[in-house]
């Protein structure tokens, strides 16, 4: 597994529940939704009603579980928490709506991955807090209502685009959370660093933070990978060349890139002359899952510059020539 790779590793857990911010004022980074989510949580309270149901979207290791369980807090409610995919039955979903108390915060993760079918039980339950059961089967089948308290339901999603409208119409609060900064990323470094009680210079953490993808969950993993060296080589705090050598040996790069952007990059350039051509054929000619390619190395490609997608295929881009120290001619022929 790749230690730049967003998604959530069983590594993660233990150290993030550990990290994890539980107010506003604790959170850095997304300063437009967090300030908006602040007016929404305090006007619902005024208003002594449950928050509007609130869709967190964007890409892995942003921070929206976290978000999910400071809104609770903010609400000052119990949340409850499931995903998706453990939602398998109509009786999977209906045990975990009917146990919410009033103003309850639901929080579902991957909720783009609810079968259709219960997702149709959700739509009742979200607009009007109210549970439709089927009850037997055939000639003997009957429905039955069961009132729900009202609850506010956070769904968190890294496909937008696969929700579907009516559930994506229910959500009155829709935030895309973003890239973070290299500025954020350092704040987030050194707020860990003090939790975990390993002290880091400040020129270590931007290092550490230019080399994140502008995502806190990595930058939280690397920084647990530079305190092992640091430890290791008997040191009580985590100085920059101690942070470069870690990560260069990690094979990191000032980038953030890792070696499966590299193999990439260089055999775009390398086999195919930079470009243009098919993912399925790149993914060939480095041994690599296609669908690795598309949802892991690329998204963070295209963001920063490195490649392009064209109607003919990916091509190379002048940052990538220079990045591996290779000539740059352009294509005439994209």
């Amino acid at each position: 597994m790749r230690i730049v790779d967003e998604e959530k590793l069983d590594e993660d857990i233990e150290v993030e529940s550990t990290i994890r911010p539980s107010t506003i004022s604790e959170y850095i980074g997304q300063s437009e939704v967090k300030d908006n989510i602040k007016v929404f949580v305090e006007a619902a309270k005024i208003r002594d009603e449950a928050l509007d149901h609130v869709l967190l979207y964007g890409p892995p290791g942003l921070g929206k579980t976290t978000l999910a369980m400071i809104i609770a807090n903010e609400l000052e409610k119990n949340i409850r928490t499931a995903s998706g995919p453990s939602i398998e039955k109509p009786g999977d979903l209906a045990a975990i709506l009917s146990s919410l108390e009033p103003g309850d915060v639901l929080f579902i993760d991957e909720i783009h991955r609810i079968p259709r079918f219960i997702e149709e039980i959700l739509y009742p339950a979200m607009e009007d807090f109210t549970l439709d059961i089927v009850v037997g089967s055939d000639s003997s089948a009957r429905s039955i209502k069961i009132d729900l308290p009202p609850f506010t339901l956070v769904g968190a999603t890294t496909r937008a685009g696969d929700i579907t409208s009516p559930l994506r119409d229910r959500f009155g609060i829709v935030c895309k959370l973003k890239y973070y900064t290299n500025e954020e990323l350092k704040l987030i470094v050194e707020r860990t660093s003090r939790v975990l009680n390993m002290p880091i210079e400040s020129d270590a953490a931007m290092s550490l933070a230019k080399r994140s993808r502008g995502t806190p969950r990595i930058a939280n993993r690397l920084f647990k990978r530079v305190r092992d060296f640091a430890l290791v080589d008997g040191k009580e705090k985590i100085d920059l060349k101690t942070t470069e050598d870690a990560l260069d040996r990690l094979k990191v790069d000032i980038y953030g890139l890792d070696e499966v952007d590299h193999q990439y990059l260089e055999s775009l350039i390398n086999k195919f002359n930079g470009g243009p051509v098919g993912v399925e054929t790149l993914a060939s000619s480095i041994g690599e899952e296609v669908t690795t390619l598309l949802d892991v190395c690329e998204p963070f490609l295209l963001q920063n510059g490195f490649i392009k997608r064209t109607r003919s295929g990916r091509v190379a881009t002048a940052k990538s020539y220079k990045h591996l120290g290779i000539n740059y001619q352009e294509n005439l022929f994209i």
